[in-house]
């Protein structure tokens, strides 16, 4: 699906704002890695569940549907 084409977008708009943190004259490292976690890995990681949804959801239908047809061969 398009779930990579997201996730490679936002860590790097993300990384760029850590870079961009840390570079400035006040900026710290420290900032830019929170920056970097508060801006990319957790909402990216909220996001990626939230659409993989339908595909978690597929699989698991089919898993019990596989269950279902064993147990009744």
């Amino acid at each position: 699906m398009f779930i990579p084409i997201i996730v490679i977008g936002w860590l790097f708009v993300a990384l760029m704002a850590a870079v961009a943190e840390a570079a400035a004259p006040n900026g710290t490292v420290l900032g830019a890695i929170f920056t970097f976690l508060g801006w990319g890995v957790i909402p990216l990681s909220i996001v990626v569940y939230i659409l993989a949804t339908p595909m978690r959801r597929a699989k698991r239908q089919a898993a019990e549907e596989n269950a279902l047809a064993k147990k009744e061969s």
